[in-house]
């Protein structure tokens, strides 16, 4: 072993083999913990009200499933609630004004409903109480839409063509829907002020239509004609974001069968630009954006169905973004969410993997620990032998933000010995 380590350093300092570390992973290796049967959709918030991120999932059979973070970003075994079936989306917000986080789930069926699990204040939910939406919902959002202070209810139904608003009662109950009419198969909605009028728009992912439709708010939860804007193929997923920096909203969405993720910056007034497209993974069927590298501007990422992983895609700093990374995760990655989950400052990524009956947890590694190569909180033999393979074999995550422990920008032997030094003799980094 020794002479394969001296073999391959000896290669390295003479043929440019640390070149292999050019690419510097920005989220470490999946976790995977387990919801059966086939989850659909994830959301995170704090649902227990203890400071840290806990998980909520819609899975086959009509059931929303939570996962409690334990406190480091690890999940205890899920406790399931009855919906109608089948959630494909859940949605996490404070619809009764008492402080905690309720949930709202949909069920793709001929027969629309929305079903609302209050919460009991700490993490466990009261039984649902269903509402009628049009037919098909395949989405679910909340918003205060007429300024009331309460947060309404809106579903994209896919095969009704409509938008759903369920206008709050302001306690937590809703009243009948009225529905908004559109073509085009709306797999995905998502609400923001994209006219700058302090009122939320809607926004759809219309999946056949290869469009995004944009519904302007009258100013009292009544919603104007849609104006539609071109996509890439297939789109499944709409995020609402500020990509550039010039305070307005703009649209992101994901094109399942273009394998692009289009993005439309808004022209300052809720109409938007003719779409620029970036290069994803195979299939992707859910788009997010957030400062995923720490330096103030929102990234996209996207759920890869037929690849199997997360592609992410860091902004330039001008909303232009830069050839997405991919990152392995469980079988059929349908939806994911991103959130700090260990509490350390950056944003990690859940995403609920269909045909692995898992959620996996990627960590964000951007602020991990010098030296802690294997990502518990402290440096061990372990941590060692992880650098060891690091310098001299390129095996592993290799990131520099933790593995240059002396701060020189490279990756040498140097960066072992000082490893070893710490771990043993518990001399302190340079740096």
């Amino acid at each position: 072993m020794v002479r394969r380590i001296m073999v391959l350093a000896a290669f390295g300092l003479s043929t440019g083999f640390w070149s292999a570390f050019a690419f510097q992973p920005l989220f470490g290796p999946a976790t995977d913990y387990k919801v059966e049967p086939y989850p659909r959709s994830v959301y995170a918030a704090d649902l227990d009200g203890d400071g840290d991120m806990d998980l909520a999932t819609g899975k086959e059979g009509g059931i929303v499933s939570v996962l409690k973070n334990l406190g480091d970003g690890t999940f205890a075994t899920g406790t399931d609630y009855e919906t109608e079936c089948c959630p494909y989306s859940v949605f996490a917000a404070d619809l009764d004004g008492d402080g905690d986080r309720d949930l709202a789930a949909v069920a793709f069926s001929s027969r629309g409903t929305v079903s609302v699990l209050k919460n009991l204040g700490d993490g466990t939910f009261a039984a649902k109480v269903v509402y009628e939406t049009d037919a098909s919902p395949h989405s679910v959002f909340t918003a205060d839409l007429d300024g009331d202070g309460d947060r309404d209810l809106i579903t994209a139904n896919t095969y009704a063509n409509t938008v759903s608003v369920l206008k709050n009662n302001g306690d937590g109950t809703f009243a009948t829907r009225v529905d908004y009419g559109k073509g085009g198969n709306p797999y995905s909605v998502s609400a923001a002020d994209l006219d700058g009028d302090g009122k939320p728009d809607l926004a759809t992912a219309n999946f056949e239509g290869n469009t995004v439709s944009v519904l302007k708010n009258n100013g009292d939860g009544t919603f104007a004609a849609n104006v539609d804007y071109g996509t890439g193929s297939g789109p499944w997923s709409v995020f609402a974001a500020d990509l550039d920096g010039d305070g307005k909203p703009d649209l992101a969405t994901a094109n399942s069968e273009g394998n692009t993720v289009s993005v439309l910056k808004n022209n300052g007034d809720g109409t938007f630009a003719a779409r620029v497209d970036y290069g994803t993974g195979s299939y992707p069927t859910s788009v997010f954006a957030a400062d995923l590298d720490g330096d103030g501007k929102p990234d996209l990422a996207t759920a890869n169905l037929l690849g199997n992983t997360v592609s992410v895609l860091k902004n330039n700093g001008d909303g232009t973004f830069a050839v997405g990374a991919d990152y392995g995760t469980g079988r059929y990655p349908n939806s994911f969410f991103a959130a700090d989950l260990d509490g350390d400052g950056d944003r990690d990524l859940a995403v609920a993997a269909l045909l692995s009956r898992s959620v996996s947890v990627l960590k964000n590694l951007s602020v991990a620990v010098r030296g802690d190569m294997n990502f518990d909180g402290s440096l061990t033999a372990a941590d060692v032998v992880l650098m060891l393979n690091c310098v001299f074999l390129a095996e592993g995550i290799c990131n520099l933000s933790f593995t240059d422990v002396n701060c020189d920008g490279a990756l040498t032997p140097a960066d072992a010995v000082i490893e070893l030094n710490a771990v043993f003799l518990g001399a302190p980094f340079p740096c």
